[in-house]
């Protein structure tokens, strides 16, 4: 798969994908806000370009829409609050994570909800949040298993697009990093339900009726993990 990056005015990056299977261009928003056009390997990039230039109304409309915007004070994780910065004297968008802020400092030729600033918010939020993850939840998934008297091979931090955490045969487990954007009570429901799949690996009546022996209101917290997607804001 080839790819390129051109730079559009007022849409900002946007890669260029060449795939051999495809028939048409194709325009996408992914879940930073970046777009993307994926175009049949015979048609030139600047016609990829030029088709991105076409859609920027629908491109700004849709990228507000579709993606909630972080602001000033926002929670990230269970430790760390988004903090912005406007200044005078920087021409360039910065990010660090001090303590237990998460700092992004932008020119004052930007609004906080430009998307170059949304974008350098985002990033930086993933990194508090993988730090988090992977100091806590370890942790926490062996207490648990001490208590329930279950054991695993390894465990892992991931950033997983749709699924919470996932437990091969070779018991060995993977965390969705936006866990930490969960209560405690639905943290534990995710680990609890992966330590159960080290002894039972379809979601069959076994399943359940082992996993309601450590999680009683199952049926309950399930509703309740249902209104939260693995992002850092629920989606609009």
């Amino acid at each position: 798969m080839a790819t390129k990056q051109v730079s559009i005015p007022e849409i900002g990056i946007v890669t260029l994908y060449k795939r051999r299977g495809n028939r048409s261009l194709r325009l996408t928003i992914g879940a930073t806000g970046d777009v993307r056009v994926s175009l049949p390997y015979w048609v030139p990039y600047k016609a990829g370009e030029q088709f991105a230039l076409s859609k920027t109304q629908w491109i700004l409309a849709n990228r507000t829409r579709a993606h909630a915007a972080l602001a000033h004070g926002t929670a990230i994780g269970k430790a760390h609050r988004l903090c912005f910065e406007q200044q005078a004297v920087t021409t360039r968008i910065n990010s660090r994570i001090v303590a237990n802020e998460v700092r992004i400092s932008y020119p004052a030729s930007l609004d906080l909800s430009a998307h170059p600033v949304q974008q350098a918010a985002h990033k930086a939020s993933i990194r508090a949040l993988r730090k988090e993850a992977e100091t806590l939840l370890p942790q926490r998934l062996k207490a648990l298993a001490s208590q329930m008297g279950y054991e695993y091979k390894s465990v892992g931090v991931k950033q997983l697009k749709s699924r919470w955490g996932s437990c091969n045969t070779h018991k060995e487990i993977t965390l969705n990093l936006f866990l930490m954007q969960l209560p405690w009570h639905l943290i534990d429901y995710v680990l609890v339900h992966e330590l159960v799949h080290t002894k039972v690996m379809q979601h069959g009546a076994p399943f359940w009726q082992e996993f309601e022996k450590y999680v009683p209101d199952a049926k309950q917290l399930r509703k309740q993990m249902s209104a939260y997607q693995p992002t850092l804001l629920p989606r609009m």
